[in-house]
């Protein structure tokens, strides 16, 4: 696999967000800078905190539900690309989602 393929892809990706990043931070300073009433302003930026919290929460819960999956590809003793293989994946990963959605639930 040549590896060489990833470097701009890496570089657009981070391009894209960095730009995510400009644009965000322009929004919140307008919006403040508009005069807008302090309670809106506090409860967008709570919301985009909530937001941010639960994103984080729902990537770590997917994430190691992937690797209980690619585990138990190991555990199975698989190595070749298998539809079992990638159903394992797909499961693992639709899990972790519906773990976060019970969680998530239940926190707010």
């Amino acid at each position: 696999m040549d590896f060489g393929v990833f470097i701009p892809i890496t570089l657009f990706v981070c391009i894209v967000y960095a730009i995510k990043i400009v644009v965000d931070a322009r929004v919140r300073s307008r919006m403040i800078g508009a005069g807008g009433s302090e309670e809106l302003v506090n409860s967008i930026l709570r919301d985009e905190e909530q937001r941010r919290r639960h994103s984080s929460l729902r990537w770590g819960i997917v994430l190691v539900s992937v690797g209980v999956g690619f585990g138990l590809i190991q555990l199975f003793g698989w190595h070749d690309v298998t539809p079992g293989m990638v159903a394992v994946l797909a499961a693992a990963t639709g899990l972790g989602n519906l773990a976060f959605f019970a969680i998530a639930r239940r926190l707010g």
